[in-house]
């Protein structure tokens, strides 16, 4: 196996997870200078923040079709178009609605990535690897992230047009990836599965490993075959996908209800509700982007040891248990030193090493070759349609039931997810797409299914 051609490939696919948290977060540098220069309401505020959402929920619902008709790769070459202009365009914004014109931009390269990405990821990888790989997808996302922060923590000094500046740098790293997805293949099982090109497909399973290709090759076909042949006309609400489509959109979902993605966009002004001043906000956010960093590097090597669930077990403990202190702590009022930043801190560390990691390596894995394009796209939507939802009403929902009542509101989410890990959650590690496939893929409905799960829970 050309363990080293494959790292590089995935690395490149990568860089599309990269632009994803680096678009994510920097806003959270500039909301507030955005929201004093326009002098936007709340609802203009919270619309502001959250229109990347909605072009990211907009990108994952129709990524898929370009995915399946384009190919993987034009795909991620254009999602690239997409961030450079979105970069330069949210830089040189002359007024609020061209602002929210380039954000939208940015969001639809965010969606289509979440979707393309880490499933060609998965579809490259031989399946020893293939939790690693797909997981340096949620790497680059939480790099980027951390980028993002310290970014904004450097820039924050440079007068007037420092939010400018703390858009526009995203404009280097979509360059450098525009060209570098020129340089990859196209996934063999999407050459098989969509365009029949066998032989094309065979070329690039030699180049990843030479003495597993034919026998590699033969399992696509076979997979497709006993699926009827489906193309892309296969419809992914099908009674027998029933259930890879309740696993991805209750994972997408609870991976959202944990509050990530409003601690992500708030950090600073959830800091400064604590009693922090603005430089030490803006310090514990890049902080919380290190701690991302660090815990999703650590995942990454124990996701393909231990397996998909193990690693969901823990991280769901953890958050139930931090968001609780968090929650505590606004109850109490208890702010003495940096409580609520440690807790975070600690959250965070749960999270990346759980559904951070978890979540785009599962979703990709679940789905037959037939359908991938579409169950990864509906999980991508479900994901960041929830997303939208939380950071769009995060503002008024912390000043109205306060900050205690809304992260205890996430811990009881989290308790729901926990059970969903222990009574619904298959583990993956180790097989095939195809194996996964044929285990998940069965003709009983989804009522048939959840009453034989909860009555003999599937095991690692």
């Amino acid at each position: 196996m050309n363990k080293s051609r494959i790292f590089l490939w995935s690395l490149v696919i990568a860089l599309g997870g990269f632009l994803f948290g680096l678009d994510t977060a920097v806003i959270s540098g500039a909301e507030q200078e955005i929201q004093k220069i326009w002098n936007l309401n709340v609802f203009e505020h919270g619309l502001t923040v959250s229109i990347a959402l909605i072009g990211t929920v907009v990108g994952a619902m129709a990524g898929g079709i370009p995915t399946d008709k384009l190919g993987r790769k034009k795909t991620l070459f254009w999602i690239a178009v997409l961030f450079l202009v979105s970069a330069i365009g949210t830089a040189l914004a002359i007024d609020w609605y061209t602002f929210l014109i380039f954000r939208f931009l940015g969001g639809l390269g965010v969606g289509c990535s979440s979707v393309t990405a880490p499933m060609y990821i998965g579809e490259l990888s031989p399946a020893s690897h293939r939790g690693r790989l797909v997981a340096m997808f949620q790497f680059n996302v939480v790099l980027g992230i951390l980028i993002a922060y310290l970014s904004n923590y450097l820039l924050q000094d440079l007068g007037d047009n420092a939010w400018r500046w703390m858009l526009g740098v995203q404009a280097v790293p979509s360059l450098a990836f525009l060209f570098a997805v020129l340089y990859i293949p196209e996934s063999p099982r999407w050459l098989v599965v969509k365009k029949g090109k066998s032989d094309e497909a065979l070329e690039i399973l030699n180049l990843i490993d030479p003495s597993t290709a034919k026998r590699e090759l033969l399992a696509i076909e076979g997979s497709h075959n006993r699926n009827d042949g489906s193309s892309s006309s296969e419809n992914l609400f099908n009674k027998k996908y029933a259930v890879p489509v309740m696993l991805a959109v209750l994972f997408a979902t609870f991976n959202q209800v944990s509050g990530i993605n409003a601690i992500i966009y708030y950090a600073p002004r959830i800091f400064e509700m604590t009693g922090l001043g603005t430089d030490s906000a803006l310090l514990s956010s890049v902080g919380l982007g290190l701690v991302n960093f660090i815990f999703t590097l650590l995942a990454m090597n124990f996701i393909d040891r231990y397996g998909r669930r193990t690693l969901m077990f823990i991280g769901s403990v953890g958050v139930i248990v931090t968001l609780g202190l968090v929650a505590n702590a606004f109850y109490t009022q208890n702010f003495s030193g940096y409580s609520v930043p440690v807790y975070l801190f600690i959250y965070i560390a749960f999270f990346a090493f759980s559904q951070g990691a978890v979540i785009w390596v599962f979703i990709s894995e679940i789905f037959p070759n037939e359908v991938r394009a579409k169950g990864q796209a509906l999980g991508s939507f479900t994901h960041w349609l929830m997303a939208t939802v939380i950071a769009f009403t995060f503002p008024y929902i912390a000043q109205t039931l306060g900050g205690g009542n809304t992260f205890m509101l996430f811990a009881v989410m989290m308790f729901l997810q926990l059970v969903f890990v222990w009574k619904m959650m298959p583990e993956t590690k180790g097989k095939s797409l195809e194996e996964v496939a044929d285990e998940e893929v069965k003709p009983e409905t989804k009522t048939d299914f959840i009453k034989t799960i909860m009555s003999n829970p599937k095991s690692n």
